[in-house]
């Protein structure tokens, strides 16, 4: 299967913002290195799910409690 990048999204809670938290794992996703393959970022999924919240700073998004998606951003505690 191939690998793609994906824009940023302007749908659910994202109003173009680079940094997108899923709210129910916890986790960032940094949207200019979305990774695309199976069981990988899945923001699509994550909105859809209406468990997306945006951020403009991977910080502000560490500070409020969620670690890095190991896919996208990696240096993930989990």
């Amino acid at each position: 299967m191939r690998e793609t990048t994906m824009a940023r999204r302007k749908t659910g809670n994202m109003k173009g913002e680079q940094f997108l938290a899923n709210t129910s794992k916890m986790e960032v996703h940094d949207l200019d290195n979305e990774k695309t393959g199976a069981n990988q970022c899945q923001i699509d999924e994550i909105i859809k799910a209406k468990n997306d919240k945006p951020y403009n700073s991977q910080k502000a998004a560490n500070d409020a409690g969620y670690d890095n998606c190991a896919h996208c951003i990696g240096d993930s505690k989990k």
